[in-house]
């Protein structure tokens, strides 16, 4: 059994469907981030920086922070979901936790939460978006999913793709990425993980879908 400490936003859900994926037991603890349960001394100590998700695998009394960490934990424990080829995966799993991710979360910060506040910042994190969406279309003209097959480093990235409406993105420009968008959607076990906490949400289509 898994505990797994976290709040339905993309690192969270990376983690939720991951354990899906992986049909590992787990028991979830939400930490509601809009009211700063972050910052209990509790989640402290399992979390040392304060973010979700975190989890505490009770087989072992192991826990741990940082999602992309979690996720490798995740696969080295199960021998799963290193693609085709195991430094592929970790090199588009390091794109998504160093670019992918902090560049689309800055979109959110200042498009969806504050527009108005930076048109400089706007302008550059929307061109960043832009940027890294084109870097995955590249890819998966040429492959399926990110690491030849269907592993982590997809899991990691496809919850920060299901936000392009917050990013202002149009998927129908990056058809191969749409593709790859919507084959992972209709996977049972991310229709399970992607609304953990349970709170109602359901995962967003493109219009043309």
């Amino acid at each position: 059994m898994i505990d797994l400490y976290t709040w339905s936003t993309p690192n969270g859900r990376k983690v939720s469907i991951a354990l899906e994926e992986f049909g590992e037991p787990y028991a979830v603890h939400p930490v509601d981030i809009t009211q700063d349960e972050q910052f209990r001394p509790e989640f402290l100590s399992i979390s040392p920086n304060n973010k979700i998700p975190a989890i505490v695998d009770q087989d072992n009394g192991r826990s741990l922070m940082e999602s992309g960490a979690i996720l490798m934990y995740l696969a080295e424990k199960h021998d799963r979901f290193w693609g085709d080829d195991r430094w592929q995966t970790v090199q588009w799993l390091m794109l998504q936790m160093g670019s992918i991710g902090p560049m689309l979360g800055q979109v959110h910060h200042f498009v969806r939460y504050n527009p108005g506040k930076s048109e400089y910042a706007e302008a550059r994190y929307s061109a960043e978006a832009q940027r890294l969406y084109a870097v995955l279309e590249r890819r998966l003209q040429a492959e399926e999913y990110l690491a030849g097959s269907y592993g982590i480093a997809d899991m990691a990235t496809w919850p920060w793709i299901s936000r392009f409406e917050w990013q202002r993105m149009d998927l129908a420009a990056f058809p191969a990425l749409k593709r790859w968008y919507l084959r992972i959607s209709e996977r049972p076990a991310v229709q399970r993980g992607y609304d953990v906490p349970a709170n109602g949400f359901t995962i967003p289509l493109p219009d043309s879908a």
